[in-house]
């Protein structure tokens, strides 16, 4: 299996995950079921079954669309992606530091940098007509921005 380097981590993306499990487990199964779908965010079970049809992994995968450019496009396919990342890496598939996928560390650094940058504009704001423009420009990390102007103003 093919081996990426995302700043400085080692990782089986999912693609090479997936031609490994069909290549050496012929008759076993990899389904996805949407736990919960709505215009912002989605939720998907992967499960591998064996040719028995018994459940020998699963994984779970959360996306908010827009949180990043391919999820304005595409969060379900993403999702999906790493629900499947997830269910395989259980499964002991491309499994060598992380179950996480490339994708997700990536997303998570940039969503790390991103925080703080919104938490020194917060910090720097001058306004509440600022604070809600900061707001508006960093909604995927909306969550700690608010939290983090309520315990500065209040409300909003």
């Amino acid at each position: 299996m093919k081996v990426v380097n995302i700043k400085g981590k080692s990782y089986v993306e999912v693609n090479e995950r997936l031609k490994y499990f069909r290549e050496h487990f012929k008759g076993y199964s990899l389904l996805s079921e949407i736990v919960e779908l709505t215009d912002e965010r989605i939720v998907i079970k992967s499960r591998i079954l064996s040719p028995d049809l018994i459940e020998v992994a699963n994984g779970l995968a959360y996306e908010l669309a827009g949180s990043s450019f391919i999820n304005k496009t595409s969060y379900i396919e993403n999702c999906e992606t790493s629900a499947w990342g997830r269910a395989l890496a259980n499964f002991g598939i491309g499994l060598d530091n992380s179950v996480a996928s490339a994708d997700e560390v990536s997303q998570a650094i940039e969503l790390q940098d991103m925080e703080k940058t919104a938490l020194l504009q917060i910090s720097q704001a001058k306004s509440k007509a600022e604070l809600k423009t900061i707001a508006e420009k960093f909604k995927p990390v909306r969550k700690l921005i608010e939290s983090k102007l309520k315990e500065k103003y209040g409300t909003l």
